[in-house]
């Protein structure tokens, strides 16, 4: 008899661990509230014929999708086009000078020595050291980590030396970069997690790696084409995904979730997966008397991330000079970043970030038109800030930093705009305190400290997803569905799912269709 799982939220969390779970066989039923896949991944359709991405943007490491894609029997190139984009990104500093970050390592090193002849040769010490620690470190992050036990493993503790867990990002850039420029340009990624470099664990100069060595790609349709991709996939594989039911309640037989209810309907399950923002649907579906660990009180004296205060703006005409992806990094960066994780207040010179996507992908506008999405950093929710009032005028703001990357006279260029503040990420999209990168990523919340994959305060319960093990970021979310879609296997007593033969794709004029 076929196990049943219920997994609430269609995110690319929930979408990988559903293809896993059915390629095993189970069968598999994903509520979603949203009209659509993808949660923060998504896409923002207009009638006006303008895309965005509601989230992120940036497709890196495509490693660990292609390796669930091929688990489930489809090769995740011929499903999804994606271009690797060089440069990657450009970056503006706001203290003087401006770097085009490319993967070919001879151009790069020109850049780099351009900026800061002090470091010139750095790039590649740097790029070297980083791989032997991601190639020793890798695997752990395909583990689950369920007690301080875990910490105990051998071979982990033999690479402290290497992780250097004592350091800050900043701190260990420092023993590669003298120039605070380049350690930005190295360290910046950190706001991948919704951190400061000044507080990120110097593990995470993984993060730069991966971009420089497997590439910063861009799907053509955007990172909610994926989504959509995986949606349609794991629907002919047999998975129910029944869109526009928010869950509006959980059904207990003492701390086993035992059915999921929506509007629609009560659906009973063997297990339940919880895709949906870790903070916020525990406070919100769980009684909190169930909750052991993650308590009421526990949850709000957690560290959050930052939140994000977001512009798309579709425009006419197009910025060809400007490249796909554009960071401008505030003059005084630490000063920026203190206003946001201390202060809780909302600054001068924000630090932004800009993409221009049509300069790659024409599709994602009408002709003669183009898309702009723009993503400011700011505190999560906090009284210090009221956006009712304050949306308006940083708007404004917003608007005018574009200038800080060449984007000039866009104003009167704007035939589609929309907003999205950190109270709209919490009272729209279901995120705790608007903090659109989860729980922070620092040493007290990370490994056995985060939420774990089987969740440790109820029974046939688990989760996937930014907020557990091993946290934020596409690839790593991804990496969070094999672990947890492994683990429920475990538990209900079922094989996890060989290499499935590739599925026959279309053939036109001799070369393979692709399908998007």
């Amino acid at each position: 008899m076929s196990h049943t799982v219920n997994i609430v939220g269609a995110g690319p969390g929930g979408l990988a661990c559903a293809m896993l779970l059915a390629a095993a066989g189970i069968r598999v039923r994903v509520l979603e509230r949203l009209a659509f896949p993808g949660g923060r991944t998504s896409t923002i359709t207009t009638p006006e014929g303008f895309r965005f991405d509601l989230g992120p943007t940036f497709f890196l490491y495509p490693r660990v999708l292609d390796e669930i894609f091929t688990a489930c029997g489809y090769d995740l190139r011929r499903e999804v086009e994606m271009v690797r984009l060089d440069p990657q990104y450009r970056l503006v500093f706001g203290a003087g000078d401006e770097l085009l970050a490319t993967p070919d390592v001879g151009r790069m090193e020109a850049e780099v020595s351009r900026v800061s002849p002090r470091d010139r040769g750095s790039f590649t010490r740097f790029m070297e050291a980083t791989r032997k620690k991601f190639n020793r470190f890798a695997p752990f992050l395909e583990q689950p980590f369920e007690s301080w036990r875990d910490l105990a493993n051998p071979d982990l503790l033999k690479l402290m030396p290497l992780l250097k867990p004592w350091k800050s990002l900043d701190a260990e850039l420092g023993s590669f970069f003298s120039d605070e420029r380049i350690r930005l340009a190295f360290t910046f990624q950190s706001k991948y997690l919704g951190m400061s470099p000044f507080r990120c664990p110097s593990l995470f100069s993984i993060l730069s790696f991966l971009e420089y060595e497997h590439g910063v790609y861009h799907p053509i349709g955007g990172c909610g084409a994926v989504s959509t991709v995986m949606a349609r996939l794991a629907q002919e594989m047999g998975v129910e995904i029944l869109y526009d039911q928010p869950v509006e309640s959980l059904e207990f037989a003492g701390k086993k979730v035992t059915a999921v209810r929506t509007a629609q309907g009560r659906y009973a399950a063997d297990a339940t997966v919880v895709n949906a923002d870790f903070a916020r649907s525990m406070t919100r579906l769980v009684p909190d008397r169930l909750r052991r660990r993650w308590s009421d009180r526990t949850i709000a004296s957690k560290r959050f991330s930052c939140s994000t205060f977001m512009l798309y703006l579709g425009i006419d005409g197009a910025y060809d000079s400007i490249p796909h992806h554009n960071i401008y990094l505030s003059e005084n960066y630490r000063e920026n970043l203190i206003d946001i994780e201390t202060r809780h207040v909302l600054g001068t010179d924000p630090s932004m970030y800009v993409q221009n996507a049509c300069v790659t992908d024409p599709s994602l506008a009408p002709a003669g038109q183009s898309t702009l999405y723009l993503l400011i950093p700011v505190t999560h929710r906090h009284p210090n800030v009221d956006w009712s009032r304050e949306a308006p005028r940083y708007r404004e703001v917003a608007l005018d930093q574009l200038e800080r990357v060449g984007i000039s006279g866009v104003r009167e260029r704007i035939r589609y705009e929309r907003m999205i503040t950190p109270d709209d990420w919490q009272n729209d999209y279901e995120i705790y305190r608007g903090a659109t990168f989860n729980l922070s990523h620092d040493l007290g919340q990370m490994l056995h400290k985060r939420p774990h994959n089987r969740f440790e305060d109820l029974e046939s319960t688990y989760l996937v997803g930014g907020g557990t093990h091993p946290g934020s970021g596409l690839p790593v979310i991804y990496s969070s569905a094999r672990i947890t879609s492994r683990l429920l296997l475990e538990d209900l007593g079922v094989a996890a799912p060989a290499q499935k033969p590739l599925r026959e794709y279309p053939v036109r004029d001799g070369e393979p269709a692709a399908a998007l």
